[in-house]
């Protein structure tokens, strides 16, 4: 599945769509900004958490950390699990607020 952009993003939320979104940021990040209706992971948690959201294996599920880089590390552990159709948010937080 390809990476999402912070635009199709907020378009889809503006028509009352709400994907699965899992920030990796760390705790204080997310304190900081979230996007709404995220859930926090923070990347080095990520492994652990894994069978945690087996049941979301073939939903959609959307990525994102402050720039995209840790975004993409968690997009790659959670495909080596079985997820089907992760994306990552390009160009992160950061991204997503100036969109």
């Amino acid at each position: 599945m390809t990476d999402i952009t912070p635009d199709e993003l907020k378009q889809r939320q503006a028509q009352g769509q709400q994907p699965i979104i899992i920030d990796v940021r760390e705790t204080w990040e997310n304190e900081e900004g979230r996007i709404d209706g995220s859930q926090n992971i923070p990347l080095g948690t990520l492994p652990d958490k894994v069978h945690d959201l087996e049941e979301l294996k073939d939903q959609e599920i959307i990525v994102h950390c402050k720039g995209g880089g840790r975004s993409a590390s968690a997009k790659a552990l959670l495909v080596q699990h079985g997820f089907k159709n992760v994306r990552n948010l390009l160009g992160g937080f950061q991204a997503y607020q100036k969109a």
